[in-house]
């Protein structure tokens, strides 16, 4: 390996996504050139022990993030998960970003971003816009839905026989987040310049809802609710009225092409097949 790779920092590197992404990047990057930040620094104080630079940042505090961003030459943006604050928290790493110098800010935004009906995407619309506007060479990965969104629903589908969503007929062509948290990788350590790309990223294969309760293992059968609907019954099921909310309008939006994509960007990105959705369910099955 050598000596002279660029300094990457993920941002959320305790989420689900950025510990992936960085145990992709320790394939092929020194740990020393790679810099982790967290709310919580111990929420990620195990990578310190692989030998990746651990800091303590937060999106709302723009004096820890000039702090941990000192010498960083690629940074992953991974958004937010607070919805309706999303776009403030994000422009605050921008800034800093752009007073660091960093010489690519790669973002995780959402599949078709600049036409998705979906109503996450309209922050992620605000943060594209944010990012164009500060001058800094980006990269923007519109990552489409993660597998394990609607597989970690089986085992309550299982329990009561019955899938419930409001996607109708809809193709999801999702992807496992491993191989949104490759893409990143790939992009965050290529030799060419990646500067003004956008990559629209999902599975390779798709599915609708029906075909999941299908391939349950169990009589399951898929039941096709109205958007409110089906938010009341998450909001019956524990889910806070955001959330609810959210996925309510996401999944109306698969019944709409949002989540669909057969471009097989992803695939390209990352050199080989995505991990097959059957796969991540009968992965989940196990559990």
């Amino acid at each position: 390996m050598s000596t002279h790779q660029p300094r990457i920092l993920i941002t959320g590197a305790s989420g689900q996504l950025g510990r992936l992404v960085i145990d992709s990047l320790l394939k092929t990057t020194l740990p020393a050139q790679i810099v982790a930040i967290a709310r919580n620094s111990k929420a990620i104080a195990g990578l310190s022990a692989r030998g990746v630079r651990v800091l303590e940042a937060d999106y709302t505090k723009s004096e820890t993030l000039d702090a941990a961003f000192a010498g960083v030459d690629r940074l992953l943006l991974i958004s937010s998960n607070d919805l309706g604050q999303r776009l403030a928290q994000h422009r605050n790493v921008i800034e800093a970003a752009r007073r660091a110098g960093v010489k690519l800010l790669a973002y995780t935004s959402v599949l078709h971003a600049d036409t998705s009906p979906l109503g996450l995407a309209e922050e992620h619309r605000q943060t594209e816009a944010a990012i164009r506007a500060s001058g800094i060479p980006f990269v923007l990965l519109r990552n489409g839905w993660y597998t394990e969104n609607y597989t970690h629903s089986v085992p309550t589908a299982l329990a009561h026989g019955a899938y419930l969503g409001s996607a109708g007929e809809g193709r999801i062509a999702s992807a496992a987040r491993a191989d949104y948290a490759d893409a990143a990788a790939a992009v965050l350590t290529a030799t060419g310049d990646q500067s003004g790309r956008i990559y629209e990223l999902a599975g390779d294969a798709s599915y609708t809802l029906s075909e999941i309760a299908r391939r349950s293992g169990k009589p399951v059968a898929y039941n096709n609710l109205p958007e409110a609907e089906f938010k009341a019954a998450l909001i019956g099921a524990g889910l806070p009225e955001p959330v609810a909310a959210l996925l309510a309008d996401s999944d109306t939006g698969a019944s709409k092409g949002a989540l669909f994509d057969d471009s097989r960007q992803l695939s390209k990105l990352i050199g080989r097949a995505t991990t097959p959705w059957a796969a991540t369910v009968a992965a989940a099955l196990k559990h």
